[in-house]
C-alpha cells in the first residue's frame, strides 16, 4: 500500500513537467508515461506508445544518432539498469512515417535500501527543432561554393570542411576532419599571423587578412582568410572562410608581363609612337624613334597635350581627329601636317587604337612620316605639268587629279578629305564661277530644289554655312576647276 501512494506521489510530480518522462518496470512493461512524452511520440495515450518494450520497438523505429548502442533500444537499456545520457535518437512512428522526432535521452534508475531497482525512467527531451536547424545548416554549409572550415575552439580541432574548400586545396575530408589548425594550417603565412591566433584562442572575431596555404601536393595557394566565432549546437566554434587570390594573382602576374612586353615593343618599335591618354590626350609616353623624327625629347613632352606643343599644322584637323578616335576608337592612315621641334613641317600619316592598360584608357599613335614622299611625288607632277603644258588634249580629270596631288590634302585644308559625291564637286565648281542655283540648274539639267538639296549636303560636308564661305573654301581648294565660258 505504501508502495502504491509513493508510486501515485511520483506520478503527480512528473505529469507536469516540460521533459517527457516514461516509467518502466523490471518485466518491460510500460508503467506510465506523461503528456510530454507521449507528445514527443505523437501518441495520446499510454496505449499509443504499445504498453511494453517489444510492443514500442514494433511501433516505433529508433535509428542512433550518436553513443550507439546496436539493436538496443534506449528503454531495454533502462530495464537492464544502464545509466546514460545525451543519446540523441531519431524516432519514427512505423504506422505513421510523417511522424519523425529527435530525442535526447538519459536513463534514470532508482534503488530500495536494498540496492534493488524500485523506479526505472526515460527522461526525454525534444530537440528536433534544433537538428533541423543544424540540418539546414549543414546543408548551406555543403552547398556554398565559398571555401570554408570550422573548427572547435576546445581542442583546436576542425570538425566540418565545404566542397569549396576541398576543391580549393586538393585535401580530402578525412585528411581535414579532426585535425587542428596546425596540423592542417588555415593560418599559414597570414600576414598579421600573431593576431589571428590570438584572437583565435580568444574566440574573437579575426579580420580579413591574405594568407598562403600549404596545399598536400606541396605548392601553395594565395587566399584571403577570415574567422568569425559562432556556436554548433552548444559548442563554441571558429567557422573560416576563405577568398581565393590565386586566379587574381595569376591575372597580376600575366598583365605584369603583358605590360612588360608592351614597354620593350613601344621603345623598340622604328616608326615614331605616341601613349596618351584617351581623355584630353595628355602624352604619357614617346619612343626613340618619335624624338629622333620630330626632334621632341620624352622630358619635353611628358604630360603636355599635341595642342600644348603646337605638334599639329592645322588645329581644325587635331579636333576632327581627336573627335574620332574618341567616337570610333581607331583611325587609320590619316594624311596630316605635323610640326617638328624646329618649325619644320612634316607630312605624315597617322593611325591610332583606343587601349585599355590596368584600368585606364590610353590612345595609341603611330605616326609615319611621308616628307620624302610626297615631295618626289611633287616633283614628279611638277614635270609632268611642264611637259604637257600646251597639251589641249590633256584631259580635265587628270588635271584635276595633278592639282591635288601638287597640293596634299589640297581638298581640304585641314588635311581630312570630306566625301564629296560627283554631282557635289560639279555645283561646287559652279558656285565658285560665280553661278547662282537657276543658272546651275540651267546648266546641269537638275531642278531649282534639286540643287538647293545638293548644296544644303555640301556645305555639311566642308563644314560651312552660307554660299560665301563656299566660295572661299572652294578657291582655297583648287576651284574652280575651269574657267567661266
Amino acid at each position: 500500500m505504501v508502495e502504491g501512494v509513493d508510486r501515485h506521489e511520483l506520478r503527480q510530480i512528473i505529469a507536469g513537467l516540460t521533459e517527457g518522462v516514461i516509467l518502466i518496470e523490471p518485466d518491460q512493461s510500460i508503467a506510465y508515461a506523461n503528456t510530454a512524452a507521449l507528445a514527443m511520440h505523437g501518441a495520446e495515450t499510454l496505449d499509443d506508445l504499445g504498453g511494453t518494450v517489444d510492443a514500442y520497438r514494433e511501433r516505433y523505429a529508433l535509428r542512433y544518432r550518436n553513443n550507439q548502442a546496436p539493436n538496443r533500444y534506449p528503454m531495454e537499456r533502462v530495464v537492464s539498469g544502464e545509466k546514460f545520457h545525451d543519446v540523441i535518437v531519431e524516432v519514427r512512428r512505423s504506422d505513421k512515417p510523417e511522424v519523425d522526432f529527435v530525442h535526447s535521452l538519459r536513463s534514470l534508475v532508482a534503488t530500495d535500501r536494498d540496492g534493488n531497482p524500485s523506479c526505472l525512467a526515460l527522461i526525454l527531451k525534444d530537440v528536433s527543432g534544433q537538428f533541423e536547424a543544424e540540418e539546414r545548416f549543414e546543408t548551406t554549409f555543403n552547398a556554398n561554393p565559398a571555401p570554408a572550415v570550422i573548427c572547435r575552439l576546445s581542442d583546436l580541432r576542425h570538425v566540418k570542411v565545404n566542397l569549396g574548400f576541398l576543391e580549393m586545396t586538393g585535401y580530402t575530408r578525412d585528411a581535414v576532419i579532426g585535425r587542428s589548425v596546425y596540423e592542417v594550417d588555415v593560418l599559414a603565412g597570414a600576414r598579421s599571423r600573431d593576431l589571428a591566433i590570438a584572437r583565435l584562442h580568444a574566440g574573437g572575431t579575426i579580420p580579413q587578412m591574405e594568407a598562403c596555404l600549404d596545399l598536400p601536393d606541396g605548392s601553395t595557394r594565395f587566399v584571403i582568410v577570415a574567422g568569425q566565432p559562432m556556436d554548433l549546437g552548444d559548442e563554441p566554434c571558429m567557422l573560416f572562410t576563405f577568398a581565393d587570390l590565386e586566379l587574381r594573382r595569376k591575372a597580376e602576374t600575366a598583365l605584369k608581363q603583358s605590360e612588360e612586353r608592351f614597354a620593350k615593343a613601344f621603345r623598340l618599335t622604328p616608326v615614331p609612337t605616341v601613349l596618351a591618354r584617351a581623355d584630353g590626350f595628355s602624352i604619357t609616353a614617346v619612343n626613340e624613334a618619335f624624338s629622333r623624327v620630330f626632334g621632341y625629347g620624352a622630358d619635353k613632352v611628358a604630360g603636355r597635350s599635341p595642342s600644348d606643343l603646337r605638334l599639329w599644322v592645322h588645329e581644325g584637323a587635331r579636333d576632327k581627329f581627336e573627335t574620332a578616335v574618341a567616337r570610333t576608337g581607331y583611325v587609320l592612315g590619316l594624311e596630316v601636317c605635323l610640326r617638328h621641334e624646329d618649325g619644320t613641317n612634316l607630312d605624315c600619316l597617322i593611325s591610332a587604337e583606343r587601349v585599355e592598360i590596368g584600368d585606364e584608357a590610353f590612345a595609341l599613335l603611330v605616326l609615319q612620316d611621308i616628307t620624302e614622299r610626297k615631295r618626289t611625288e611633287r616633283d614628279l607632277f611638277d614635270a609632268i605639268e611642264a611637259v604637257m603644258a600646251d597639251t589641249s588634249w590633256f584631259s580635265r580629270g587628270l588635271i584635276e587629279k595633278l592639282a591635288n596631288l601638287r597640293r596634299p590634302g589640297s581638298e581640304h585644308k585641314d588635311g581630312l578629305v570630306p566625301n564629296v559625291t560627283v554631282r557635289e564637286r560639279q555645283i561646287l565648281d559652279h558656285i565658285c564661277q560665280g553661278l547662282d542655283d537657276d543658272a546651275i540648274a540651267r546648266r546641269l539639267n537638275l531642278s531649282r530644289n534639286t540643287v538647293r538639296n545638293h548644296s544644303a549636303s555640301l556645305y555639311r560636308k566642308l563644314g560651312v554655312h552660307k554660299r560665301s564661305e563656299a566660295i572661299v573654301w572652294g578657291r582655297d581648294n583648287g576651284f574652280p576647276l575651269a574657267s567661266p565660258g
